[in-house]
């Protein structure tokens, strides 16, 4: 058992195929399903704050995607969560917001998210930036393993 109250299991993988989706704007939503259709990709939507952490648990996204200006989730807060559990803390996680909010970007980083882009950028370019994220996530963890 982990500190949060997980069992901890080394052989869990990657689901690289389904990208948990943290974006409850209906706009930003839409953008992401019709980025990344089937059969290519498989979402699964947080609808709720806890949904954010449970199904990260129970499916193993290759990505979660957060809008850190979503009014209904607190974005933050499940960084801090994701960041702290050793089952969650290396998935690969892309966020966006206004891209005046320097603030909101600071504290992202901070809080490890993998890539922030500005929402423009996120709408013209989703699926490229997730399998961005993806493949620098599986290069870096293929550095560590050789150290």
């Amino acid at each position: 058992m982990n500190t949060t109250g997980h069992q901890t299991d080394k052989t869990r993988q990657i689901d690289t195929k389904t990208i948990l989706v943290a974006v409850t704007d209906l706009f930003f939503y839409t953008k992401v399903r019709d980025a990344l259709r089937q059969p290519d990709y498989q979402l699964e939507k947080a609808r709720v704050q806890q949904d954010i952490l449970d199904k990260a648990l129970a499916v193993s996204p290759g990505a979660i995607i957060f809008n850190m200006n979503d009014l209904a989730l607190n974005t933050f807060q499940a960084l801090e969560q994701l960041k702290a559990d050793p089952l969650l803390k290396d998935i690969p996680t892309l966020a966006f917001a206004n891209h005046e909010e320097v603030e909101t970007w600071n504290r992202a980083r901070a809080l490890g998210v993998t890539k922030i882009v500005s929402r423009n950028e996120f709408s013209a370019r989703t699926k490229e930036l997730v399998e961005e994220v993806m493949h620098s996530h599986v290069i870096a963890s293929e550095r560590l393993g050789k150290l």
